[in-house]
């Protein structure tokens, strides 16, 4: 209980529940019962004006809490009305089923994004009209600046009830630390001290649960068990991406009603839909490369049953609902328990029994790796930010991208930390620097770095362990309540094994043996060149452009992927090139002469592209291809300058310092003068793919009629 908030008697206290009661009675029919820590987190909020922390499994009942709570303060009791509930979430699009729930309590709800601006001044008017229940935001919208300077001042004043949906994105402790989250300090300094505030989430352990509580402030910590009795887990330890994939076209029909395919990248979840699909399983895939409306379709298909299974990256995120999910299956384990237990909880809210099956592999490690390179930035590259930001003017991170070599999604992601750290500011424009001293927290970084490190152990450890997975994952997530489930695959006898049928392993094995993508050519340059010294703007001529180009595979493929990983690693060898990779490059230029979007015009010679990594895995290739194809091999495009960018930068940053780096050789320009046809450019990797772009535009410009470019790799 607060300093300001007067004692209630018991016998006032029993009347608010009655009340509460009548409410959720409305909420969802009329034998509907708070349960004892729905009613705690109510009390406390509605009657004890205090800040709750509820940390509660899905399908706890969160929504209630705060709907009914906010009936209650909105009817003010004993006191005056209290103003509208802002709801704080990133699940905005998704929560239309519980507003429409909440319409039949008596509650109006009203949103303001991105996509209703026109509505804005209509619902502010509502808002001081106290009209409106329950607002909901994103948290990007926190520091948008019109949103910030002219309506969140105000808004923090008249709050009723502030609550904070997925609270453990606050804590860069969490798994999915989302740095908008952080400006919620701004909003909880502004409210008057006596503003209730609930924050909940389902996937947090102990230490993010104590970071949260922190800043908060004074919170009431509820926390609940973490036992889902309807999930069945399960781990089958299959020897490669083929026998998965075939696993699933044998199983997939087994699993109960619809479900999710977790995938751990874009590439992954794309192949496995389009081998399922082969299969005859009305399937679809879902990831952050798909347009939107494609992905609310996905969802509407799913939800509607019309589909087995959605295949998906993390971008099926938080607050995904359906309560019939009958399975989650993953292939390729997430990085976390704690991510995987969220994952997971999708399945089974409103049915007996869900099936939950992981099916690890061993590329998963790498993949993880992968995205640990994308974390916060270095120091060095932070202050490079800060000192382009120290102007009078602000600077649009489109402005700042080329000054910084850093790609735009990680560059929006570091300036939305230092925006919260208060070194910079958004306004209209983009982003100033705001001169404060500001010190980069090395120590922190490198704890947050040590917990991710140690989660990754630990999802390895539940894939291996022969005790009870659900008390597993419960333990992880510091769950005092944890206790064998009896139902696992570990408690009980396993309802799956490994078995795949010899013709589902032999499509599998065809599907992903097929070797081939298309490389798509650059036609423009990146934008903000000129703010770097390098004179490259617009379209690139016709006439320096290179071909539509083919590669083995990418980095992240379920097939090809693990083998190129191993064989372009930064830590790999360099060697002859292998005879299985060689007779996969033979099979795609015959697809490429003879396919549906085969060459115009069969290459004259080869050339390769000089490697300082793999110097005799490149010559070894372009010997093998001169060989087969007949084609003279006419040398290597030469390196004139070291390459001091990062492969993984902006593309800015890549052209200024590639964009006078190659030279060709006088006897290789003397050849492509007397050819009337292209030419074969090999290279072993393709990452931005500005180096085959501006080495094939040095062959166009030393006379080649045209540059095929070929490589062993596309990185993604």
């Amino acid at each position: 209980m607060t300093e300001t908030t007067p004692a209630v008697s018991p016998a006032d206290r029993a009347a608010v529940r009655e009340r509460a009661e009548a409410v959720l009675r409305r909420l969802a029919g009329e034998h509907a019962v708070l349960r004892e820590d729905q009613w705690r987190a109510i009390e406390a909020l509605t009657v004890d004006r205090r800040r709750v922390l509820c940390v509660q499994r899905t399908g706890w009942g969160k929504s209630a809490v705060y709907f009914v709570a906010t009936a209650l303060l909105r009817q003010g009791g004993s006191g005056a009305p209290a103003g509208p509930t802002v709801i704080v979430s990133p699940l905005l699009a998704l929560m239309r089923n519980q507003v429409e729930a909440a319409a039949r309590a008596g509650i109006t709800a009203r949103t303001i994004n991105s996509a209703n601006l026109d509505e804005w001044s209509l619902i502010e008017a509502e808002i001081r009209a106290g009209e409106v229940d329950v607002l909901l935001i994103s948290p990007e919208r926190l520091n948008n600046p019109d949103f910030r300077d002219n309506v969140l001042p105000g808004l923090a004043a008249e709050t009723g009830l502030l609550v904070v949906d997925e609270a453990h994105c606050v804590s860069d402790w969490g798994h999915d630390f989302r740095p908008d989250y952080r400006r919620l300090r701004t909003f909880l300094a502004g409210l008057p001290g006596h503003t209730p505030v609930l924050a909940t989430t389902a996937t947090a352990n102990a230490r993010v649960t104590a970071d949260v509580a922190d800043q908060l402030g004074d919170a009431l910590v509820l926390r609940g068990s973490l036992e889902r009795d309807s999930l069945r887990l399960a781990v089958l330890d299959l020897p490669n991406p083929a026998h998965r994939l075939a696993w699933l076209a044998d199983h997939l029909d087994r699993l109960p009603g619809s479900g999710i395919i977790y995938t751990l990248t874009v590439a992954g979840a794309t192949e496995t839909a389009e081998f399922l699909r082969s299969r005859g399983f009305p399937v679809a895939s879902y990831t952050g490369q798909v347009e939107d409306a494609e992905r609310r379709a996905a969802e509407q298909d799913l939800l509607d049953n019309k589909i087995k299974a959605l295949v998906a990256t993390s971008a099926l995120g938080m607050g995904f609902d359906k309560p019939d999910l009958g399975f989650v299956v993953h292939l390729g384990a997430p990085p976390s328990p704690i991510a995987y237990y969220q994952q997971v909880g999708r399945a089974g809210r409103a049915v007996e029994h869900a099936e939950v099956v992981l099916l690890p592999g061993a590329e998963d490690a790498a993949i993880w790796r992968y995205f640990a390179t994308l974390a916060f930035p270095p120091e060095d590259q932070v202050r490079a930010v800060l000192a382009n930001l120290s102007g009078d003017r602000p600077m649009s991170t489109q402005a700042l991208e080329p000054l910084v070599d850093l790609r735009r999604n990680r560059l929006e992601m570091m300036l939305k930390v230092l925006d919260v750290d208060g070194a910079v500011r958004r306004s209209r424009g983009g982003w100033l620097s705001t001169g404060e001293p500001w010190t980069y927290d090395t120590a922190r970084l490198r704890r947050v770095a040590e917990a991710r490190s140690a989660e990754q152990k630990t999802m390895i450890e539940y894939a291996s362990t022969d005790a009870c997975r659900m008390e597993y994952l419960r333990r992880c997530l510091d769950d005092p309540e944890a206790q064998p489930c009896g139902r696992c695959d570990n408690c009980a006898a396993p309802l799956f094994d490994a078995e795949v049928s010899a013709g589902s392993l032999a499509a599998a094995d065809a599907f992903l043996g097929h070797p081939g993508i298309v490389i798509a050519p650059k036609k423009m340059w990146p934008t903000g060149l000129a703010a770097v010294g390098i004179g490259l703007k617009g379209k690139i001529p016709a006439g320096e452009q290179i071909e539509p180009g083919r590669a083995v595979g990418r980095l992240s493929d379920l097939g090809w992927g693990s083998r190129l990983r191993g064989l372009l690693g930064p830590e790999s060898p360099d060697a002859p090139i292998p005879d299985e990779l060689a007779a996969a490059v033979v099979e795609i230029l015959k697809d490429w002469a003879h396919g549906d979007d085969a060459w115009a015009q069969r290459p004259a010679a080869v050339v390769a592209v000089a490697s300082s990594h793999h110097p005799e895995l490149i010559s070894s290739l372009a010997a093998h291809i001169s060989k087969v194809g007949r084609l003279p091999f006419l040398g290597a495009v030469a390196v004139a300058h070291a390459d001091g960018s990062d492969a993984r930068g902006n593309s800015a940053q890549r052209v200024r310092a590639l964009h006078d780096a190659f030279t060709v050789p006088s006897e290789v320009a003397a050849e492509l003068g007397a050819l009337s046809a292209p030419v074969l450019l090999v290279d072993d990797l393709v990452d931005s793919g500005w180096t085959m772009t501006l080495a094939g535009r040095a062959l166009r410009r030393a006379g080649a009629e045209g540059v095929l470019p070929l490589a062993l790799a596309v990185a993604g």
